[in-house]
């Protein structure tokens, strides 16, 4: 079965563009048992995204939350948002993501007044479940802009239509100030946790430290532990392997280089240390990986999965 890989940049925003600057609205028919990993990893995107699941049950994870959703059940994500997906069997989700301009344009009355107090605001998500009045109507609009962007024609003043209907009533049931309070300083945690991952991805060919990692954002090696932990379910030390063993795969699929000079380059103590920690994360020896990585692609097999220590 052929895998899907989400690519990242050093700060886990999304790579893939969502949009044509004209007509900014991507829809996707995702199924995250066909991602590497059975998992849509740790990713960010400045558009915000509404999903619903039409089949088997996925497991969100946003922040400190991690959320479980069913057939049936849907939801938003926020601009900037950090989040990622996972899946125990196959599991199909529709979604579409668009930026907050196809609704009106910015400094506009519209947008200053119902888009940009949500997407400023410190509301990361929100979950739509059937049984509840507005949220059905949420999930039946989804339904229909699904349907509309899987037409041969596309119709964009439909689908307009339906996405101002969305908003409308998205805006009219968030209690922003509410809301606001019992999440406050989540994308104060969220900024400290990119800056030490940036730090890991700076500087992880080096011998650094968890004191180095947590300095890079002016926290303390328990916060930064925290951080972590509360943020993609991970340690950083743990994290930091499991970048190094991640841009390993990509120098074993790449180029010819030895196991060893890829050990030393990618900031392992020895070539014996390496060769058991990949062997441990992706199943096979770095030699297995690479003449698998030759035959099939040139890209790593897949994004290291947040989870038990690497």
């Amino acid at each position: 079965m052929n895998t899907c890989t989400i690519i990242t940049d050093d700060t886990l925003m999304e790579m893939t563009s969502h949009d044509d600057s004209r007509y900014p609205l991507s829809y996707y028919l995702d199924d995250v048992w066909q991602y590497d990993f059975h998992c849509i990893d740790w990713h960010w995107h400045y558009e915000v995204e509404f999903l619903s699941v039409t089949e088997g049950t996925v497991r969100c994870l946003v922040g400190t939350d991690q959320i479980e959703l069913s057939k049936g059940q849907g939801m938003f994500i926020n601009s900037g948002i950090l989040h990622r997906f996972e899946a125990s069997e196959r599991t199909v989700i529709p979604n579409i993501i668009f930026s907050p301009v196809l609704l009106a344009p910015e400094n506009s009355l519209i947008y200053e007044k119902y888009i940009e107090t949500v997407i400023k605001s410190d509301i990361p998500y929100r979950i739509f479940s059937p049984e509840v009045g507005w949220q059905e109507q949420i999930m039946r609009i989804l339904t229909e802009i699904y349907t509309l962007q899987e037409a041969k024609e596309r119709r964009e003043l439909a689908t307009m239509q339906l996405l101002l209907g969305l908003w409308e009533l998205l805006f009219m049931h968030l209690d922003l100030k509410a809301e606001a309070l019992g999440l406050a300083g989540f994308n104060h945690k969220q900024a400290r946790l990119q800056i030490m991952m940036q730090f890991i991805h700076d500087h992880y060919r080096e011998g650094i430290t968890l004191g180095e990692i947590a300095a890079a954002a002016s926290v303390s090696k328990s916060s930064a532990i925290h951080d972590f932990q509360s943020g993609i379910q991970i340690p950083p030390v743990a994290y930091l392997i499991r970048y190094r063993l991640m841009q390993a795969a990509g120098l074993l699929g790449t180029t010819e280089k030895s196991v060893s000079d890829i050990a030393a380059e990618t900031g392992f103590e020895s070539a014996g240390y390496f060769c058991r920690k990949f062997k441990r994360r992706y199943q096979m020896s770095p030699l297995e990986y690479r003449r698998k990585a030759k035959g099939v692609t040139q890209e790593p097999v897949g994004i290291p999965k947040a989870g038990k220590e690497a």
